[in-house]
């Protein structure tokens, strides 16, 4: 079976630098930065690709800073975004 290639992309001015997706992620894949945003935030940034596109760092980030996205072939394709929750959460991944 062929490893599963997955990336995300962080919004660093909507991360808060909670460290929710670095304890999440079984890859190793995050690391809080050096850095801070214009906010005043040290946010997590991606310092390895070995991403699986899991989704667990987006399940768990509580500002939806995080999308996720899975490589199926040679196209790559978003599977989750997660915004503005408010209350209960219904996930899916097919």
């Amino acid at each position: 079976m062929a490893k599963v290639k997955g990336d995300i992309i962080i919004d660093i001015e909507k991360c808060k630098g909670c460290e929710l997706c670095i304890e999440a992620c079984p890859q190793d894949t995050l690391e809080q930065s050096r850095s801070v945003n214009t906010k005043g935030y040290l946010y997590i940034v991606k310092v390895q690709d070995n991403c699986t596109g899991c989704t667990n760092c987006a399940l768990v980030c509580p500002d939806g800073a995080i999308t996720v996205f899975r490589q199926s072939g040679k196209k790559k394709e978003q599977i989750a975004k997660i915004t503005n929750v408010t209350g209960d959460l219904k996930v899916t991944v097919g």
